[in-house]
């Protein structure tokens, strides 16, 4: 194609052919849920004065964690990581993080401050 685009009416005369949308993985983890004891950590050491909730004792596989983690973010909205078996929230969000882990079937014991 020589002719160059000018407007995004142009773009849209464009015909894109044998095109499909990927296919996502889906993964249910609800179906193979197991409860579990874990503990609320809060945390700024080491983290330039941030303060972060760190949820350990997760046992289970590297996808299992990160689904977890995942949900546990969007449901407080906020962001996070997980890493050496730890999920890392960003902010001290302990009691809405507890309430939602115990809305899953896991006990949760708050440590710290």
């Amino acid at each position: 194609m020589s002719k160059k685009l000018n407007s995004l009416s142009d773009l849209a005369k464009i015909k894109f052919e044998g095109l499909a949308p990927d296919q996502e993985e889906r993964i249910d983890r609800d179906l193979d849920f197991i409860p579990q004891q874990l503990e609320a950590h809060y945390s700024k050491k080491g983290r330039a004065g941030k303060v972060v909730t760190i949820i350990k004792g997760f046992e289970g596989d590297k996808e299992a964690l990160k689904y977890l983690a995942k949900t546990l973010k969007q449901s407080i909205n906020t962001g996070g990581t997980f890493k050496d078996g730890e999920i890392l929230i960003q902010g001290n969000y302990r009691d809405q993080i507890i309430d939602e882990l115990e809305k899953m079937g896991h006990k949760v014991k708050r440590i710290g401050g």
